[in-house]
């Protein structure tokens, strides 16, 4: 059986003031982000600053984690690969399952491409690998830009967006920022919000 494992690491690691706090915002994250998305299996942290989750389909990997990336605090960053293939379960770990499988081959092959890609583009975060090389490509470049969009989001963009993502109406957010629902419609029109909302929805549709 065919899911996608997603596996997650700090950017700037060895900068954190309080590891701890860092990942504590980052479970939260995944936590919020599977209230609105079904997994097969929850967030854990591995070793380092390493973080794995697994997830039926690569359309639910993709929703996860863009609504992972908008929740995190601003001065926290994170890098995704996502793998697709299958993933046998060795053991029980104190740190979460021993496993392996080709879906953690390819997100160990799609996130060490990502950090390559930092080096040129500081606002790549997310990549894919699976055994189709034109779905790979096509998602990957997808990715390249969902990632420029969010990268160039202004603090309040990014709330009114993820909060969209988690279930929060337009006259919601607008509340919680005490600004007008017109206002929110703008701004998630200017900042590209909206189309990847709407991204999300064919997402929805085709996992």
């Amino acid at each position: 059986m065919q899911v996608a494992g997603i596996i997650a690491d700090i950017v700037g690691s060895r900068d954190l003031t309080d590891r701890a706090a860092a990942q504590r915002a980052i479970l939260e994250a995944f936590e919020s982000a599977e209230s609105s998305v079904p997994v097969v299996r929850q967030a854990w942290a591995t070793v380092g600053d390493e973080f794995q989750l697994i997830a039926a389909t690569w359309q639910d990997a993709l929703r996860i984690t863009i609504r992972v990336q908008a929740l995190l605090p601003e001065d926290l960053r994170l890098r995704f690969g996502i793998g697709v293939g299958e993933i046998n379960t060795i053991d029980e770990g104190e740190a979460g399952p021993i496993q392996d499988g080709t879906a953690w081959l390819n997100a160990r092959q799609a996130i060490e491409h990502v950090e390559k890609q930092q080096h040129r583009r500081d606002e790549v975060l997310t990549g894919f690998h699976g055994d189709d090389p034109e779905l790979t490509a096509a998602i990957t470049t997808q990715l390249v830009l969902r990632d420029h969009i969010v990268g160039r989001m202004k603090a309040r963009e990014r709330r009114l967006f993820a909060a969209l993502l988690t279930g929060v109406t337009q006259e919601d957010a607008a509340r919680a920022e005490s600004i007008s629902q017109a206002a929110v419609s703008q701004a998630l029109h200017r900042s590209g919000a909206m189309a990847l909302l709407d991204a999300d929805g064919v997402l929805k549709r085709g996992s």
